[in-house]
């Protein structure tokens, strides 16, 4: 399985004056689940696109399985870090949501037999199976996203990277979306989530990389950095609910509870809105 080494890396867009990425340095290791946070222009989808090769440093490093991206091709990264952006829209190629599945597939040089049967499988997880011949741009913004995600799945790379992936989507499509990375990382795969969804985050990701303004400002368990006032002050995050409650309660082990504390949350906005 894939493993990410980041070292003194910086990145700066051309023309601009500042670098968006300032001597950042941590290694993923294989099956890990990994939050990257921070506010708005911190430079999460930056630091992405650096790990998956569709930005190469300006400076440093960034290696997958000891190899420099610079060296590799876009496409020979994807094979094995699959990148599903925080714009589905500027992923779609195809004109039918099963050929939007199908496009990846045969890039990798999969079977028509072979994809036809994914196809299926991976439709049929995300809850698209009516839409197979629907225009992907026709679909609502939840929607979008999960075939976004679905046609990066279809050829299962070693490590999963995730823009946003809650956006557009209620909160039965987000316990979705979070049972399918879950199953991810139980097969010990990578999954790395960049998104303002704290909840989500705490939900799927063991750890956390939080940014601000370029630099990493903490590298560690989500939990014990999301429980860091100041932490949290200075990267204009806010505590996941569990925490909170959890620190207003008094209670813990909350988060082993978390399936069961959202059903019942649920019901309970349900019911609220009846």
């Amino acid at each position: 399985m894939v493993k990410i080494v980041v070292e003194n890396l910086y990145y700066r867009y051309p023309e601009a004056l500042d670098y968006a990425l300032k001597n950042i340095s941590f290694r993923i290791e294989e099956g890990e689940s990994v939050a990257i946070l921070g506010e708005n222009g911190a430079g999460k989808t930056t630091l992405a696109k650096n790990l998956n090769g569709l930005l190469k440093p300006t400076e440093g490093s960034v290696k997958i399985d000891g190899v420099d991206t610079r060296s590799l091709s876009v496409a020979k990264i994807a094979r094995k870090i699959g990148f599903v952006n925080h714009n589905p829209e500027h992923q779609f190629f195809a004109e039918k949501v099963e050929d939007e599945v199908r496009f990846g597939l045969r890039n990798f040089g999969f079977s028509e037999k072979e994809a036809d049967k994914i196809i299926q499988e991976v439709l049929s997880v995300f809850g698209l199976e009516e839409y197979r011949g629907r225009n992907p741009f026709q679909l609502s913004g939840g929607e979008k996203k999960r075939l976004a995600i679905a046609s990066i799945m279809a050829w299962r790379p070693e490590a999963l990277i995730v823009d946003e992936p809650t956006i557009g989507m209620d909160y039965a499509q987000k316990l979705n979306i979070r049972r399918v990375l879950r199953s991810i990382v139980s097969e010990g795969r990578c999954v790395i989530v960049i998104t303002h969804d704290v909840d989500f985050a705490a939900s799927i990701c063991e750890r956390a990389i939080v940014l601000s303004r370029g630099e990493v400002i903490g590298d560690g368990r989500l939990r014990d950095l999301l429980s860091d006032d100041k932490l949290v002050e200075k990267s204009s995050l806010r505590k996941p609910f569990l925490i909170e409650l959890e620190e207003e309660t008094g209670l813990t082990g909350l988060e082993e509870d978390f399936d069961a504390i959202s059903s019942i949350l649920m019901e309970v906005f349900q019911k609220c809105r009846s």
